[in-house]
């Protein structure tokens, strides 16, 4: 009997390819930790005098950059963006609840209502009741109460998140963070110019939006990335072979 050892083989020893997607990356629940906090923190300055908070001469001088004129190309994408934040952009989340109840990404599915719904209802309306800012006056577009956190700021930030995690492969995620990062700064961008927001409002609105959408990522990372391996190995082994080459 030889009584040399059995070398076990590279292969056996490789963990699976979905494992690393599987792990929740402290980078992701970090980040959205501080933006949570960029959030909140201002909340809780803005609260005992929401009329006259400390940075507010900040927020008067960039309204003032802001005063005008409001037309032109500028008006043309601030009104596009304020519809896409009201009800053009409920199209969107809808479009993909219906794709991934299609696919049968149930997971995602849950993934995707939990988060859109807690993330704009919990989040922003809850810190909106708690700081009940106003507005600035005379805004150039139908406004609600409360202007601590802008909800088209979250939105968009939000929505950018639950895209990128549901949809975009993690190689080309970098891509969709910077293309998401102008969009988002575009809402923010058109919310002070039409006078619906104070700057600050639209910074920690887009804060929340994206925090919710972290740390909802955090959480529910394993569970995504075993459902979203199980639906490409679905996919694959429906796929007929390819047929073979005529001589």
């Amino acid at each position: 009997m030889s009584s040399n050892p059995v070398t076990p083989s590279p292969l056996a020893e490789r963990p699976p390819a979905d494992a690393a997607t599987q792990r929740r990356r402290p980078g992701v629940l970090v980040a959205g930790l501080l933006l949570l906090a960029v959030a909140v923190l201002p909340a809780l300055v803005v609260r005992p005098n929401p009329a006259n908070p400390p940075f507010q001469r900040l927020d008067d001088r960039w309204l003032t950059w802001m005063g005008g004129p409001h037309d032109g190309p500028y008006a043309v994408l601030a009104a596009a963006l304020n519809w896409f934040g009201g009800p053009l952009g409920v199209v969107v989340p809808l479009a993909l609840l219906f794709f991934l109840l299609l696919r049968r990404r149930w997971v995602a599915v849950g993934f995707l209502l939990g988060v859109y719904f807690g993330g704009n209802l919990l989040v922003v309306q809850g810190l909106k009741h708690l700081v009940d800012r106003p507005r600035p006056e005379n805004p150039l577009v139908r406004v609600d109460h409360g202007s601590f956190p802008s909800g088209h700021a979250a939105g968009a930030a939000l929505l950018v998140v639950l895209v990128g995690v549901l949809l975009v492969p993690a190689a080309r995620r970098r891509a969709w963070w910077l293309g998401g990062t102008v969009f988002t700064l575009a809402m923010m961008w058109s919310r002070t110019w039409l006078h619906a927001h104070w700057l600050t409002d639209t910074v920690a609105g887009a804060a929340a939006g994206a925090a919710a959408g972290l740390l909802a990522w955090w959480l529910c990372a394993p569970a995504l990335a075993r459902e979203s391996a199980r639906d490409r190995r679905g996919a694959a082994a429906t796929t007929p072979d390819a047929a073979p080459a005529v001589p």
